[in-house]
Formats: structure tokens, sequence, C-alpha cells
């Protein structure tokens, strides 16, 4: 990183960074066979890669309990802590980790697996599809008051 750059420019530079270290690992997924048959993978990837940078709030390149707590609060869906620990064992694999990096969050999420913050992110993504076609209702007159 540029030594001379502050503010917003340092953290250009290191979502920069971390963009690309999350490009160098989508391309090992999309090199892998065992997802070679994933119906629209690299658009899938390019979305789960600004899901991840979304919520990753201590720019490590890793989603913490805080992190994660966010993106869930974010989606309505508060959750306790031991809630949040549950699902953060659930997406690592029963560890002691207290953070999701970003090779856990795509096994989670392209694996035949169910885990909760699975579910909750594809529903979200439903959610706001099924908000698109919906148009406003239409103006009422005074003929149709009661």
């Amino acid at each position: 990183m540029d030594n001379n750059a502050q503010g917003g420019k340092a953290y250009g530079l290191l979502k920069s960074q971390q963009e690309e270290q999350l490009n160098s690992i989508n391309e090992a997924f999309l090199s892998d066979p065992q997802y070679a048959e994933e119906e629209d993978l690299s658009s899938k990837l390019e979305m789960f890669k600004k899901k991840y940078m979304e919520f990753d709030l201590n720019d490590k390149g890793e989603i913490d309990l805080m992190g994660l707590k966010r993106m869930l609060e974010k989606l309505g869906l508060a959750k306790t802590h031991l809630e949040l620990k549950k699902m953060m064992s659930e997406v690592v694999g029963g560890t002691s980790k207290d953070t999701i990096s970003y090779n856990d969050f795509l096994n989670m999420m392209l694996g035949k697996r169910n885990a909760i913050l699975k579910l909750i992110l594809m529903f979200e993504g439903m959610g706001k599809e099924q908000d698109k076609d919906v148009a406003p209702p239409p103006r009422k007159t005074f003929s149709d008051l009661p």
C-alpha cells in the first residue's frame, strides 16, 4: 500500500487489494471441476463477492461476529449473540473460529449443505426480485369513495 495515502485513498487502496484477493479466490472456484456444472457460476461469485465485501467490517478479508450481526440486522432478522455464534460455527464447520473467511462463505453458498445463513441470504435475494415486479396502487378518485 502507498505509505503517503491517507483517509479515503488508503481505504480505496485497501478495498481494491481485498477485491483482487477475492477475485483470485473466485478464479479458483471457476476452475474447480467440483463446481463446473453450477449454473451461472461467474455471476453468482460476483454477487457473493459484493455481499462479502459489504459486511467485512474489520477490513481484514473476514466477516467477524459484528459483521454477521450487521448483515442480519440489515435483512431485518436480528439475532442474539448465541444464535450468531451457532450460525458462525455452522458455516466454518464447527471449529471455534470467530470469523468467516471468503472460502468458508463460498463453500457454504455453493455447497449442498443448507446452513441457516445460506437460506436467509437466498430468501433475501428472492424477496428483492419479487419487489421489483410490484407496481404502485392505482390512484383513487372521488367516485371510488364509499
